[in-house]
């Protein structure tokens, strides 16, 4: 029998409550008290002192997972798929491990679209300095050349990153089901140009820096019982700090500041970055986007025109009851007209020889 440590804390509080149950009027009010107490308890916290440590190895051999021939992730010595649950009733646990495998995925996605989809990494900002934060995008060799015809992938929101439409796709079915190598690949045998944003990597993230609170007592007038009775509660509330601490991060997690990169902060400042300084820069005649979910959003941030149908001159504004990009008029008599015109037209093959 095994007995958490969440357990050992827990039950001197309800010895106490079921003692104090016993007794009077005044008693009920140290229950009442001791409800509280307990309603404040989280749970979840106290659960995290039975975790193993949040060290998982950084390579999918070190998980003892791989991709089989078919894209599938596979366990190297099962054959089974990835298993979620690697250990019961440690939730947060398991979450912390499939953040982790998704991360080594990210990376081997990323060497996919160099070796196999023969693109080339580019960084951005195109004029980073060596010690500013940086993101990177991935082009074909012709994107910017191809004269015909350029192709441009835009993923979603969350945890995806260049190359990918779903994590979860990725674990859980396959490579050519989560991620866009099967449009890269389809797209360069036709002849496109390629672009793949990346419009999650907005930052990056850095230890946060410990803060030092140095002692003012020696540099006042107070006298030396008051300065070293100050010393004795700021070191008091500093072990009282300490053992919160410790209850609130076991683990000791580091904590992490964001530094945001310069002009692709979000996926829209991203969108529009990458339009001004690569996909305006292309000579293609014409260029086409697949975009998933919120990548549809920072698309229309590149000032798309919607042209709908309106019985308003040719590319008057139209008032739209969404937050969508403009939109204008396709004036609907105009291409009644247009339409009926083709109607009328005689069909070569109904006109007749001159005699």
């Amino acid at each position: 029998m095994s007995i958490s440590l969440s357990s050992l804390i827990l039950l001197p509080i309800w010895i106490n409550m079921a003692q104090i149950q016993q007794g009077g009027p005044d008693e009920k009010e140290k229950t009442t008290a001791l409800k509280d107490l307990l309603s404040r308890i989280d749970l979840d916290e106290l659960m995290k002192k039975d975790e193993p440590p949040l060290d998982f190895p950084d390579t999918l051999e070190g998980f003892e997972y791989a991709f089989n021939e078919k894209g599938q992730l596979r366990h190297i010595k099962t054959g089974e798929p990835f298993v979620f649950n690697y250990r019961e009733d440690l939730h947060r646990w398991n979450q912390k491990r499939y953040e982790a495998l998704g991360e080594i995925i990210t990376k081997y996605v990323y060497e996919l679209l160099e070796k196999d989809c023969n693109l080339k990494k580019v960084t951005i900002p195109v004029d980073a300095t060596e010690s500013e934060p940086k993101s990177f995008i991935f082009m074909s060799e012709d994107a910017l050349t191809n004269p015909q015809k350029l192709m441009v992938l835009i993923h979603g929101s969350g945890v995806v990153r260049a190359g990918q439409w779903a994590r979860r796709l990725i674990i859980n079915e396959d490579l050519d089901s989560g991620t866009q190598i099967p449009f890269i690949k389809r797209a360069v045998n036709e002849g496109y140009g390629v672009i793949v944003l990346n419009p999650n990597e907005n930052y990056i993230e850095v230890e946060k820096p410990k803060t030092h609170v140095q002692s003012t007592s020696d540099s006042t007038d107070e006298p030396a019982e008051k300065r070293e009775r100050k010393d004795k509660v700021s070191k008091e509330t500093k072990k009282r700090r300490d053992f919160y601490e410790k209850y609130r991060n076991p683990q000791r997690e580091k904590e992490m500041v964001q530094l945001y990169i310069r002009e692709n902060g979000s996926p829209e400042e991203h969108a529009v970055y990458v339009w001004d300084h690569f996909i305006a820069q292309s000579v293609a005649e014409n260029v086409f986007f697949v975009a998933h979910s919120y990548g549809g959003l920072a698309f229309v941030e590149l000032n798309c025109c919607n042209w709908v149908s309106s019985s308003e001159p040719l590319d008057t504004s139209v008032e739209s009851m969404l937050p969508d990009c403009p939109r204008v008029s396709a004036d609907r008599t105009l291409w009644k007209r247009v339409f009926e015109v083709e109607l009328v037209r005689p069909s070569p093959h109904l006109i007749k020889p001159p005699s």
